[in-house]
């Protein structure tokens, strides 16, 4: 039933909505960091967006529980950074990294893989330009001096570390050493070019499947040709993809040297924590890990094992650091790894290890930089329009049907309050970001709330062309428009759910707020402008025709109750 047939009253309706626009309003000055900002979203306030492709050893497609397993694991990653706001979402087989903020530019490191292996070094060479084999390589034996860099503290404490920059070689080892091996100088083998029908993933198969062939071959004589062959200047296709029970030959992460390396020791899984901090004595930065209890036992075997030689540290197929065991066995379950880290580049390594290495490999296929300078003009333009949106409905109205467009305009107002809190609520308890997809979500949402003012102020027309009064019209009128209103609005709604389960990126926040304001236009429409409506039919200005604009209407009554109308005029 109708509000005026007496089965509600329209300031109790009115006073139901200013009760649920003071709750929204007190959970967003009382709760949370008590600012009434929304949170905003890439493209608004800048950050970094980056789309990550997995690659695969066989080419196929990843599987949905390895690509939910590494959107946690780079979760995890994201908020140990302290960058909020940030999401990770799978998009088809693809991951998205969404970081907003002046800090967003350490999302290009997050996808890094973080499969870390402690292998020991049985030879290393300086590369040379091209892959071309050295005429005289340069062995990586181990310095005789005890403060040359690289070198464990030669102490009694069981528990020092062994540091990660490479040891400065001697002129003249004083004993052979497995890893100062000469390589000696033969062809690199000529590429073959790939099969022009093979698809990218078949591409990118070949590729690692090359790579690992060649080195990670356990022939001594492959080995060196991987050697010879090894361009550090280069994308390393193996990247992440490695097997550690086989040997690599791989280069530094600064690409100074050429490493041949032995099968893994130690996986990274056994790193229990990860954290950076600066070494005073060193005056350098350093990433010190904590070993589980299997971890400090293989640890202690390979320090017993490779005293005086190199062990390396193995990330995503790079060595980070190939410090010489100075003493051993460590029994001790932590080390560090030092390098040319800078106290940026020490913690988001230390971040990346503590949570784990992904099940997949990722290649960045697409990054997106935007400036809070463009994300702030954005906003701008966002509310620009939304405003000129407003103001052309506000004029609309106004034009069509004179004063009642007032009431249309207050119910436009009360609505834009109720959904302002809401997004500022649902961005600290969902972590929703209002971006520019979804401010077009409102500003369509403006549009959908006018609509039913339409179908509302035409219903009354309708009854007033039938010869009732204006007092009369409005409940009659509000009785058709509910179901007109309910049908559509249900459509809209359908459509903003489906396009949310459907889409991805920022498709969702545009069917997210498109839903949002289907719901509250008609909680507005049943709380604000319907017993607005039934306020203003009780009322003697109202009901004038200069002031409700409905005064052609009730001549058509008029006329038709004379038997005078035209058949043009009744088509109206």
């Amino acid at each position: 039933m109708p509000p005026s047939q007496g089965s509600a009253h329209p300031f109790r309706l009115l006073g139901v909505y200013a009760a649920l626009l003071a709750v929204i309003y007190a959970l967003v000055f009382f709760t949370g960091d008590h600012s009434p900002k929304p949170k905003l979203g890439i493209d608004l306030q800048g950050g970094t967006r980056v789309t990550l492709t997995a690659r695969t050893p066989d080419g196929n497609e990843p599987s949905r529980e390895s690509l939910q397993k590494a959107q946690e694991i780079i979760e995890n990653r994201v908020n140990g950074l302290g960058v909020s706001g940030s999401e990770v979402v799978i998009d088809g087989t693809n991951l998205v990294i969404t970081v907003p903020g002046e800090e967003s530019q350490q999302a290009r490191a997050l996808a890094t893989t973080a499969k870390l292996y402690i292998r020991p070094v049985l030879g290393a060479t300086q590369p040379q330009a091209g892959g071309a084999a050295p005429q005289q390589p340069v062995p990586g034996a181990p310095s005789a001096d005890p403060n040359a860099p690289g070198q464990a503290p030669a102490t009694g404490d069981p528990n020092a570390p062994a540091t990660g920059d490479p040891a400065t070689p001697a002129p003249e080892a004083t004993t052979p050493a497995p890893q100062s091996r000469v390589f000696p100088a033969q062809a690199p083998p000529t590429p073959t070019p790939p099969p022009a029908d093979l698809t990218p993933a078949q591409q990118q198969a070949k590729e690692i499947a090359d790579a690992k062939a060649l080195r990670q071959s356990t022939d001594q004589n492959m080995q060196q040709v991987a050697v010879m062959s090894m361009d550090c200047t280069k994308p390393d296709p193996l990247a992440g993809n490695d097997d550690p029970a086989l040997p690599l030959v791989t280069c530094s992460q600064d690409g100074t040297e050429v490493f041949l390396l032995g099968p893994s020791r130690i996986d990274g899984q056994e790193i229990a924590d990860a954290t950076s901090g600066f070494n005073a004595q060193q005056a350098r930065h350093e990433v010190n890990l904590e070993f589980r209890s299997t971890g400090t036992d293989a640890w202690a075997a390979l320090t017993g094992e490779y005293v005086n030689k190199r062990v390396a540290f193995v990330l995503d197929s790079k060595v980070v650091s190939a410090p010489q065991v100075q003493q051993g066995p460590q029994l001790g379950g932590s080390t560090s790894i030092s390098g040319s880290f800078t106290a940026d580049s020490a913690s988001e390594l230390a971040n990346t290890l503590k949570y784990g290495s992904l099940p997949l490999s990722f290649t960045t296929s697409e990054a997106e930089t935007v400036s809070a300078t463009l994300g702030l003009a954005a906003l701008k333009a966002g509310l620009l329009a939304g405003a000129v949106g407003l103001l052309a409905v506000l004029l609309y109205c106004l034009f069509v049907y004179r004063m009642l467009g007032f009431l249309a305009g207050f119910s436009l107002i009360a609505a834009g309050f109720a959904v302002y809190g809401i997004i500022v609520l649902l961005g600290r308890w969902i972590g929703f970001t209002l971006d520019l997809a979804g401010i077009a979500g409102l500003i369509i949402g403006i549009g959908l709330t006018a609509d039913s003012f339409v179908v509302f102020f035409e219903r009354i027309k309708d009854e007033m062309r039938e010869g009732r009064s204006f007092r009369s019209a409005v409940p009659r009128g509000w009785a058709r428009a509910q179901r007109t209103n309910l049908s559509g609005k249900t459509v809209s709604l359908i459509a903003s759910v489906v396009l949310y389960l459907l889409a991805a990126g920022q498709v969702k926040g545009f069917a997210f707020t498109l839903g949002v304001t289907t719901v509250l236009d008609v909680i507005v429409l049943y709380l604000v402008t319907a017993p607005l409506l039934m306020l203003a039919s009780r009322s003697p200005f109202w009901a004038k025709p200069s002031v409700n604009g409905l005064g052609s209407v009730q001549q058509i009554a008029r006329e038709r109750g004379a038997g005078q109308v035209r058949p043009k005029e009744m088509s109206r």
